[in-house]
């Protein structure tokens, strides 16, 4: 089932031998169809905070299991390229932090279908908005030393611990950071978390210029989409859940 805003929802299919399923929060409706299936609620935020706390809050966390941050994400470390894996052994987001399983990485690895991709262990920080020039990327760097920052996994965490339920987070390079984001990219968000095409040919058409920079981030968020699949073999077994202190 894929909750969200002006999203469709698919009929809930539950894993033999568990009443409940797994609560996995998105941003965008790509990374939703991708979590989608047996055993999974999936959320999908548009990546807009605001909805993401509003759709929590209304939602009976005695219906699940666990919950899973699962997502594309932006760099901040320098040496991560587009496609790479940060299986999270944290979330920060201002003086708060929060845990995630430990054994979440060994088990990414052994279910995952990564084809040459690099998977590390590190944090994530959380942020409200898109963090799309290279020089917020590094003062993010330096201050919080996590690995990428997302717009999900901080909320998502503070649900789950809140509600004492066990808690885990994955997320796949899409903007390395050494690469800025063209600002058409970051406003062509559809309500229902898909890409506004026809707001992105107009803004190619106010400016051919961003042509060239839009045309790499495509390639990025595609390599990021193609290792996201490679993961999800994890989510069919829990993703190493572990409770989420914060």
């Amino acid at each position: 089932m894929i909750l969200g805003v002006g999203g469709d929802s698919a009929q809930l299919v539950v894993t033999p031998g568990d009443s409940r399923p797994v609560l996995i929060v998105t941003g965008l409706v790509q990374e939703a169809r991708i979590a989608a299936g047996p055993g999974m609620t999936v959320i999908c935020s548009s990546s807009d905070p605001r909805v993401l706390r509003t759709l929590l809050a209304s939602f009976d966390s005695t219906s699940i299991r666990g919950v899973i941050s699962f997502g594309v994400a932006g760099g901040l470390d320098p040496d991560l390229e587009s496609g790479d894996v940060v299986v999270a052994t944290d979330i920060v987001c201002g003086d708060r932090r929060w845990m995630a399983g430990k054994e979440f990485s060994h088990q990414v690895l052994s279910d995952a279908d990564l084809r040459g991709r690099r998977v590390i262990r590190g944090s994530l920080v959380g942020v409200e908005k898109v963090i799309a020039a290279r020089a917020g990327k590094l003062e993010l760097r330096a201050s919080t030393g996590a690995s990428a920052c997302d717009m999900e996994s901080h909320i998502a965490a503070d649900y789950a611990a809140a509600a004492g339920l066990p808690f885990a987070a994955i997320r796949v390079i899409s903007d390395p950071a050494t690469r800025a984001l063209p600002e058409l990219a970051t406003h062509a968000i559809k309500p229902n978390g898909d890409i506004d095409l026809r707001k992105v040919l107009r803004g190619l058409a106010r400016n051919p210029s961003v042509l060239k920079s839009l045309v790499s981030t495509g390639r990025d968020f595609n390599r990021a989409l193609r290792s996201l699949r490679g993961c999800r073999g994890f989510l069919l077994s829990g993703g190493g859940l572990a409770v989420a202190e914060g």
